[in-house]
């Protein structure tokens, strides 16, 4: 790795008492606060680590807490990069764009569980490079962006028809939004397949859609919460080739495998599929699955190959996902209740995560990344007492940081070293005994554009 300095100028600030310590000292038990970045508040997150994790890092979008936004934690429930967001984001995920990883999210508003808003994509530097809207005039949905392999989006759209909410499905050209393809429950599913009932003032919500990805063989695979069914879909015409679960399933469901109101269905390959099951709401089970189902297409049977419970018996009566990791490991995120966790392939919990009660993130994910922030990091300097002040550094974003060396002086043409110390975490406090009237933190090792934050020193 090429060593790039980066650098941030601070004068001395606040006087002694008026400093807080890092995340460790929060004032609001919730939330985590930073002296270099007193504008970022996430979520304090509860971590249970029992085994060996996958490599890589934690991707929740929280929300029904202020500030709501993309998180990136660490295995110790540590923030990498936070990006408040007042339009509530969901299902915010790592994925590939013409082959690089990008950082993806929806935002907007919702009502009852009915997204109207935009998908966006963000570079590894956390710059936004493009934003898609839905097509032909409908909402663009909450419960589904995902580019496929030929680079183009799918999303869930919602429009009202009548006394009647339609649901279906977009793909869109990126970065155009040209609409490719639409499907539209109302078009090809009955009324009569939904467990859902009328709600007195509401347009009837029959359908809902809440996932759509590609098969193996490329035609489109989607879940639909209130008719308990997924559908595979003729990516040329439109047409139901077969269901799977619900009232007119086209397979023999086996022991264990029956689903209610379930999230997030995905193949694995030409034999496996990923499935949430809720079990709620209204409640027909004690808890939550995340399910690995075995289905032979040709002889029309599923069957059963692992079904994950949380060991709090959790039942989420909303959202939910299932991600499948290397070496048969599984991530869970649990929706409704504002957990997420990682079992090994005999199924033990290998680490399990929380945060705010009453707050929920729509998925959780399990991601590598390597960020490289384009913005400049952040110090702040706070006086300890005669003689000694603290330096607090961070960078939001950034991945690849190990170390920060302070540089000090009287003024910022008279900088130099006088301390290195390793990272302990979203920010890192150093403190110093010296006279210094100007600071400087430079990140030592990070693979990346300079950076140079400055600013005067005060009267």
């Amino acid at each position: 790795m090429r060593q790039v300095l980066a650098f941030a100028l601070l004068g001395l600030v606040v006087a002694a008492g008026a400093s807080g310590a890092s995340a460790r000292k929060a004032a609001d038990p919730e939330l985590m606060h930073f002296v270099s970045r007193p504008d970022l508040t996430p979520p304090a997150m509860t971590i249970d680590l029992r085994g060996n994790v996958t490599p890589g890092y934690v991707f929740i979008a929280p929300k029904k807490i202020e500030p709501e936004g993309p998180l990136i934690i660490d295995n110790r429930g540590r923030p990498i990069w936070f990006h408040p967001d007042p339009l509530g984001p969901t299902d915010f995920r790592v994925q590939r764009y013409h082959g690089q990883k990008v950082l993806t999210w929806w935002e907007g508003h919702s009502t009852n569980g009915i997204g109207d808003g935009r998908y966006v994509i963000y570079n590894r530097a956390y710059r936004r490079i493009a934003v898609l809207r839905a097509g032909n005039g409908v909402q663009g949905d909450e419960h589904e962006f995902a580019i496929t392999s030929r680079n183009t989006a799918l999303i869930t759209f919602y429009i009202k028809r009548g006394d009647t909410w339609d649901s279906g499905f977009q793909e869109l050209a990126i970065p155009s939004g040209r609409v490719l393809f639409q499907w539209s429950a109302l078009a090809h599913v009955p009324l009569s397949e939904a467990y859902a009932q009328p709600r007195t003032g509401q347009p009837f919500d029959y359908f809902h859609i809440n996932s759509v990805t590609l098969g193996p063989d490329g035609n489109y695979f989607i879940s639909a919460r209130n008719t308990h069914t997924l559908y595979d879909i003729n990516r040329r015409t439109g047409a139901i080739r077969w269901r799977l679960g619900g009232k007119k399933s086209t397979f023999t469901m086996g022991t264990g495998t029956t689903f209610n109101w379930q999230h997030d269905a995905r193949w694995h390959s030409r034999n496996t599929i990923s499935i949430f099951d809720n079990g709620a709401n209204p409640a027909v089970a004690k808890e939550s699955r995340a399910l690995l189902l075995r289905v032979d297409l040709s002889g029309r049977k599923v069957t059963l190959a692992h079904a994950y419970t949380h060991p709090k018996g959790l039942l989420s009566g909303s959202q939910g996902n299932v991600q499948l990791l290397q070496k048969g490991h599984v991530f869970v995120g649990w929706g409704q209740n504002p957990w997420f966790t990682e079992f090994d392939a005999a199924g033990r919990v290998v680490f399990d995560g929380s945060f705010a009660k009453d707050a929920d993130s729509y998925r959780a994910y399990r991601f590598t990344w390597n960020g490289h922030p384009a913005a400049r990091p952040a110090i702040a300097v706070r006086t300890v007492s005669d003689g000694r002040v603290a330096v607090y550094a961070s960078w939001n974003g950034a991945t690849e940081l190990r170390r920060w060396q302070v540089l000090a002086g009287p003024n910022a043409r008279r900088l130099r070293p006088i301390r290195t110390v390793s990272v302990t975490g979203f920010e890192t406090a150093i403190e110093l005994k010296t006279s210094a009237r100007m600071f400087a933190v430079r990140a030592v090792g990070f693979s990346g554009p300079n950076a140079t934050s400055l600013a005067a020193t005060p009267s």
